[in-house]
């Protein structure tokens, strides 16, 4: 299975990517992915990714046990600045 993560303001500045392919394994979780993705891009990603909030398809995942499934796409949004 395949998942698209797309990195948005600080997140993209961390990794210096806009978006990544990911072969994931039947039966993977967001807890799983964000693990993957924390050891794959060092320094300050893991302080950003815990602060994030994630949607997967568009949906907020607040869970780490939540299931990828069929998902395709996971969308890592920082807390933004500003009003």
């Amino acid at each position: 299975m395949e998942l698209t993560v797309r990195y948005f303001a600080s997140a993209r500045a961390a990794t210096g990517l806009t978006s990544e392919v990911l072969a994931l394994g039947e039966g993977a979780t967001i807890g799983e992915v964000v693990r993957l993705l924390t050891a794959r891009h060092a320094g300050r990603f893991a302080e950003i990714a815990d602060a994030s909030s994630l949607l997967l398809d568009g949906v907020a995942v607040r869970s780490p046990d939540t299931p990828v499934g069929s998902a395709s796409e996971l969308d890592v949004l920082p807390p933004f600045a500003g009003g």
